[in-house]
């Protein structure tokens, strides 16, 4: 995760030095007749006004660093690092960057009926559109996200089409069994939660406690914990969690180093809990993890 981080911050050094508008760049890294997957960094932030854009395709995008507000006609959705950001073909939406700078996804696009038959075939009845739009970090996306971030970086040499479909598989199970949530949060809620989920991004190997994160967002702990697990769909725990696992994960394949360095790396003091938490969130051991990719 370190190194897709970079690779956006390197993005956004070069437009401040240029001076030019924030712009967003895909790069395809492989395609089909129905389906492709690009790498996308946007180097757009607050001074950039969003417009809005139609999805030629059935979209799923991995978020891998940095932060945005996603609005289309399902919805709206804060856009964090683990989450997917859902789209239908021919749906308008529009992207703001309204409290930071810059952002990168790994989008999987899908011709319609690709998509659909898919999920039928899967065992998914009636999911040609995504009905919400976007699906938070949870533990059933981590092993795939993983993958995924690994191939990116080259660390491993995974089938793209089948990452392509074993992503839309996923995604339309977890569309299918979702339930809304209601409630009001406040209105600068975004702008606080932006800010602790960018210095998570930063330092996730720091002494993370609700409540410093709360003080992070200038709430107390029970509002913060309200608000944050409202807009970003896990608890500030879960998600702290789950960015340390993920960063193990590419560790693990992408260094020698020893189990319990990258554990030790990635900010897990207690080296039992670290094997037992990724066990949880993997399936597997982290040796065997290692010895798999």
């Amino acid at each position: 995760m370190a190194k897709i981080a970079v690779e956006l911050e390197q993005a956004l050094t070069k437009r401040r030095a240029e001076g030019t508008p924030g712009h967003t760049a895909p790069r395809v890294l492989a395609s089909g007749d129905d389906w492709a997957v690009a790498d996308v960094i946007c180097t757009c932030g607050p001074d950039d006004r969003p417009y809005e854009e139609r999805h030629d395709r059935h979209t799923i995008a991995i978020a891998l660093a940095g932060s945005f507000q996603y609005r289309c006609s399902s919805g709206r959705g804060l856009m964090t690092p683990g989450s997917l950001l859902l789209g239908n073909h021919g749906d308008w939406f529009e992207c703001a960057h309204h409290h930071g700078e810059g952002d990168r996804c790994l989008a999987f696009w899908y011709a319609p009926d690709y998509f659909e038959r898919v999920s039928a075939e899967s065992g998914v009845r009636g999911r040609a559109r995504f009905s919400m739009p976007r699906v938070p970090p949870l533990r059933q996306l981590s092993a795939l996200i993983a993958r995924a971030i690994a191939n990116v970086g080259g660390v491993v040499d995974v089938s793209w089409e089948e990452l392509a479909v074993a992503m839309a598989v996923r995604t339309a199970g977890l569309d299918a069994g979702a339930t809304s949530s209601g409630s009001a949060l406040p209105l600068n809620a975004e702008a606080r939660v932006t800010r602790v989920l960018r210095a998570i991004e930063r330092h996730p190997d720091a002494s993370l406690s609700l409540r410093r994160l709360a003080g992070e967002a200038g709430l107390s702990p029970y509002h913060f914990l309200r608000t944050f697990t409202g807009l970003v769909g896990v608890t500030p725990h879960q998600y702290v969690m789950r960015t340390r696992l993920r960063e193990a994960a590419s560790r693990l394949v992408a260094d020698s180093d020893s189990v319990l360095d990258v554990a030790l790396d990635c900010g897990f003091a207690d080296v039992a809990n670290f094997h037992r938490a990724f066990r949880t969130e993997f399936g597997v051991s982290p040796r065997a993890y290692r010895r798999s990719r």
